[in-house]
């Protein structure tokens, strides 16, 4: 039996005793994790900065080294995602719907675990304690996959996590941790169909489109985020600043950050110059159209691959729109189904833009950063997903459940013309 495989297996039965679990006794196990990673710390950090040598030794820069990077913040927002995640209530048994039909019956919808979750991942060592925190919480088992260049600190919190595991008398299976990071392990673990319930990539576009294109099991797609914010004609001029340059310069190399801001042509002239200056002032760099160039002399000229593009720095592409519904079929024709932002005064205009939008998150006066998982009171996530599946957006706890029907009845048939046959030994 290959590496791989004899894990999964493991993984998977360990999927039981945690779904088995009470819901108190899983929020105290996360607790005992979060403790556990916090009296660990000084052995986390020095296993990452290990990786971060070698990653920088390998050229790594910008996004992605800022994504490997732990620091004490860093492990603290570890500790205390885990803790919150505790704290959230527990959906599992949740029912969602519940009627009694004229039979007498009652019919429910019941949340359940998926089972077995596999998570693979780039960077970012505290996924590893994210996602295993949120499977564990909604009462499943996680298989996870973490890049290379992550290797040593994912296996150092892993060893907090097991820890706490052992502490319970569970499985360390339950959190399982592929440590051989070869990239075959990656193909035959997306092969798994009798074992794993649903694979979630997080990482890179190359990364998630891998995923994609060789997954047997269900996959969660998150391909990238090209994030546009739309500033109408009724737009207040001070709101819209705000929201461009906490869309853009807040931190530049996360999924949500902005990369495409739309002007309609009657604020244009008025409003772009200033907020544009105010933008490379924060260290941006802007792309424009024509109209844009025309208005603001420092604007480089930006190419249509400019408008597809998830730069991941501060860098922004700018285009001036005659009306909404320009506006409206830019973002339908190079959106990622993220995020998209209007701001306007205008509520007509406010109401057709989200009726008109498909994306995950659709903000209305509000910065693009807050499609997080967090922000919109999910407590994590574990990903945002832009494939419409059962979870679109943030996932958080119940997007790591199912809905199944439970029917209780007392003995009701639905064919009841339909006699039991008699007994002929009785009928002699």
């Amino acid at each position: 039996m290959s590496y791989i495989r004899s894990l999964a297996e493991r993984a998977r039965e360990a999927s039981h005793a945690i779904a088995a679990l009470e819901p108190e006794r899983r929020a105290a196990l996360l607790r005992a994790m979060a403790k556990a990673v916090d009296s660990s710390r000084a052995g986390i950090l020095a296993a990452n900065a290990g990786d971060m040598q070698r990653a920088e030794d390998a050229g790594t820069t910008g996004a992605m080294l800022d994504r490997l990077k732990l620091d004490e913040g860093r492990i603290d927002g570890i500790v205390q995602a885990i803790n919150e995640i505790a704290a959230l209530p527990d959906p599992v048994g949740q029912v969602t719907r519940s009627e009694i039909h004229a039979n007498g019956m009652t019919v429910e919808k019941v949340r359940i675990p998926l089972g077995l979750i596999a998570m693979i991942y780039e960077a970012r060592p505290n996924v590893t304690a994210d996602a295993a925190a949120l499977c564990l919480r909604a009462g499943n088992a996680v298989l996870l996959r973490g890049g290379s260049e992550a290797r040593e600190s994912n296996i150092a919190i892993a060893r907090c996590l097991h820890a706490a595991l052992a502490e319970f008398v569970l499985p360390a299976e339950a959190v399982a941790l592929v440590e051989d990071t070869a990239r075959e392990h990656v193909l035959e673990l997306l092969q798994l169909t009798d074992l794993v319930d649903l694979a979630i990539p997080r990482g890179g576009e190359r990364l998630i489109r891998f995923v994609a294109e060789n997954a047997r099991v269900p996959v969660i797609k998150h391909y990238k985020g090209v994030c546009h914010l739309y500033v109408d004609a009724a737009a207040d001029p001070v709101t819209a600043t705000r929201l461009a340059v906490d869309g853009k310069l807040s931190r530049p190399g996360v999924c949500n950050a902005l990369e495409t801001l739309l002007v309609h042509a009657d604020i244009a002239e008025a409003w772009l110059p200033d907020a544009l200056a105010t933008l490379v002032r924060g260290g941006a760099e802007i792309r424009g159209c024509e109209r844009t160039q025309a208005l603001f002399a420092d604007a480089k000229p930006a190419t249509e691959e400019d408008y597809d593009a998830e730069y991941l720095a501060p860098i922004l592409a700018v285009r001036v729109v005659d009306s909404i519904n320009d506006a409206i079929a830019h973002i339908q024709r190079h959106t990622s189904d993220h995020t998209e932002t209007i701001c306007s005064e205008d509520q007509a205009a406010a109401d057709r833009f989200v009726r008109a939008i498909r994306s995950s998150a659709v903000m209305v006066n509000a910065s693009s950063r807050f499609n997080d998982g967090g922000q919109l009171g999910l407590g994590a996530e574990i990903g945002i997903s832009t494939t419409r599946l059962h979870a679109y957006g943030p996932m958080g706890l119940e997007s790591l459940t199912i809905e199944r029907w439970v029917v209780r009845g007392a003995g009701q048939v639905r064919h009841p013309e339909v006699q039991q046959p008699e007994d002929p030994a009785r009928a002699a």
